[in-house]
């Protein structure tokens, strides 16, 4: 069974990504990895003939794998190309569950819970207008142009010191 899911792996990588890693899990199951795309496939046998516990996830940050969000049992003796099609499904569920819902009427959470209801304020309502606009500016600040002075006057007078200065 091993070797129907090694070459059935290998196929399906082929076809799914240019840069990928077979290798054979704990359990038997073979594992794709897709290090450019942060997401991978597993096959692991079912116990069935001809048949595949196929499962999808996302690679976290330091090559760990994130459990497995979505499933199924697909039939290895269908065309890779079909098989390439239910991963590509089950990808995109993997990608769009990772996405972090925003807004109030971005659906459920990550969790599978209904996003939370905004706390309403009791008491006096504010007032409505334009904001004020933020005191921090992205320019260089005076303490950062005085260092700079700092180091200019220091190496200028290395210069001069080693090139320029009287001959003692």
């Amino acid at each position: 069974m091993y070797g129907q899911l090694r070459e059935t792996a290998t196929e399906l990588a082929g076809v799914l990504w240019r840069e990928h890693t077979v290798y054979r899990e704990r359990g038997g199951g073979v594992v794709i990895r897709g290090e450019h795309v942060r997401r991978w496939i597993s096959l692991a046998p079912t116990g069935g003939k001809d048949q595949a516990l196929l499962r999808a996830g996302r690679l976290l940050d330091g090559g760990t794998t994130a459990p497995a969000r979505t499933e199924v049992v697909v039939d290895l003796t269908a065309p890779v190309s079909e098989l390439a099609t239910v991963c590509r499904r089950m990808l995109a569920e993997v990608a769009a569950a990772a996405e972090p819902a925003t807004g109030p009427g971005a659906g459920p959470s990550r969790a599978g819970r209904p996003p939370k209801e905004p706390k309403r304020r009791k008491g006096p309502k504010r007032r409505k207008g334009p904001k004020a606009p933020k005191a921090r500016s992205r320019h260089t600040g005076a303490g950062s142009w005085m260092v700079l002075v700092l180091v200019g006057i220091a190496v200028a007078a290395w210069v001069y010191s080693v090139f320029g200065g009287p001959g003692y």
